[in-house]
Parts: structure tokens; sequence; C-alpha cells
């Protein structure tokens, strides 16, 4: 059963944010580093969940729960060329929500059982942060095209509480993925760009898809609009939890 609240996001990345937004320019003056601010929404369509993935954990959906929503999405890249192929890039991608439910039949999570019919507050946290390098495979006025691996620190958590009583499961853990980026120009002032970052096989998976169309206000600054598709999840003992976030922004680039 639905509940009617706002959604609200974390906002322990805003400062950082603030900080390296008022940075961009600066940063940006040097040729060799880039720098992108995607400022948008995120809904999710699936959000199963279950803890421990054993008889003593209920599956339940966080998407049926608490609905579609809109969750606040921000994420940062900077992008620094090492030289004409080889670089490094860093990702801040911070994704947390927490809801009011009312859960319909008794659910049993992370050691604690929570009674339907009840006010229950559920938070959901996967914030990610990246750091990567790349390789230039193509790179010309019109295309370019770059494959390359990312180190992934996952920081992930599901929390519960009822009347007092909590239940929660944290992950922080590492995930390598790998990455293909390119681009593609239509004309003088709008390129066409896409990215991912993925792992799959094993237990789970992890994707991260973008689409998006860019700008030129300048030579140095343009303005663009992106689509993004997140899934990803692990089915192992301890947990099970696969959920899929898609998310529409408007994008600041600064550099070349």
């Amino acid at each position: 059963m639905k509940t009617a609240m706002t959604r609200t996001s974390q906002t322990l990345m805003a400062p950082a944010l603030c900080l390296l937004v008022s940075l961009m320019p600066a940063l940006a003056s040097a040729d060799t580093v880039s720098l992108r601010l995607s400022l948008g929404n995120s809904w999710q369509e699936r959000n199963d969940v279950q803890i421990p993935n054993t008889d003593a954990g209920t599956r339940f959906s966080l998407a049926n729960e608490v609905g579609p929503g809109l969750v606040n999405a921000a994420r940062l890249e900077i992008n620094w060329s090492i030289n004409q192929k080889h670089g490094l890039r860093v990702l801040l991608a911070p994704l947390t929500y927490t809801e009011t439910i009312i859960f319909d039949e008794s659910v049993q999570f992370a050691g604690g059982t929570f009674s339907p019919d009840e006010e229950t507050e559920a938070t959901y946290k996967f914030n990610s942060w990246r750091l990567g390098y790349h390789y230039t495979l193509i790179d010309s006025d019109k295309m370019t095209f770059r494959i390359g691996g990312t180190a992934k620190i996952r920081d992930a958590k599901i929390q519960l509480v009822q009347s007092g009583s909590v239940s929660a499961k944290d992950d922080l853990g590492f995930v390598p993925l790998l990455y293909l980026a390119g681009s593609y120009k239509l004309n003088d002032r709008v390129k066409v760009l896409a990215d991912l970052d993925g792992l799959a096989g094993g237990p789970g998976r992890a994707i991260d898809l973008g689409i998006g169309l860019q700008y030129y206000l300048t030579p140095r600054w343009q303005l663009g609009a992106e689509l993004r598709f997140l899934d990803g999840g692990a089915d192992v003992e301890s947990v099970y939890n696969f959920a899929q976030f898609n998310s529409a922004s408007i994008v600041l680039h600064t550099g070349f």
C-alpha cells in the first residue's frame, strides 16, 4: 500500500558539489581538464528486496510500496587527459531517498519483524564513487571513442524503521567495471554522446548507460540533456536486491 509523502534525497554531497561547481571555470581553464555536471530526477522502475535471501527474509518490492516517484539526481564527472591517448576520470553519483510506507502483510527484514498496517520509514541508498582510466581509440573532428576500466566503490544501504525498531543492511564494496564512451558531431554546434560503465555475470550485475545531446554555447562551454539507465543488483545468501532507476538530466559541460 502506497502512502503519499514527499520524497527526499540526502544532501550530504551538496556542499562538495557547490564547491566543485564554483571551481569549474578555474579547473577547466586547463586544456587537459573537463567537467560535466548533471542535475535532474530519477525514478525507479524496479526495486526488489529480500534480506537475508533465505526463509528468514521476506521478498518485497520497494518500487511497489513507494511508487516510482522522483528522486533528485546529481552527477559530477571530472576528466583529465594525461596525453592524447590516455586519461583518468572521477565520478561522484549519489542516489538516496527516504519514504514512509505501509506494508499489507508482515515483513521479515534483516533480523526484524515489521507489522502490516503501520507506518514504516524506508531508506534506500546506492551511492557510487568511481575512479577510471580510459584509452582513446578514435579522436577525429567528427567522432571520438574511448575504452577503459572503472574502479567503483558501492556505498549502499537499505533500512526499515517502525515504532522505534530499526533493521538495516549496509554494503560498502568494490566493483570493477568496463568503461566505453563515444561521441559524434552532427554539426558544428550539436554532438551526440553515449557512455557505459558495466559488468554482468556471476551473482549480480551493474549497468550505467547514458545517452545525450550536447550543444556548444562557446568552444569551451556546452549545455545538454541526458537520459540514463541504471540497473543492477546481487543474488547471494546475505542479500537479494535488484533495482532499476531511469533518469533525465540537464548537463553543463566545460572543457574541450
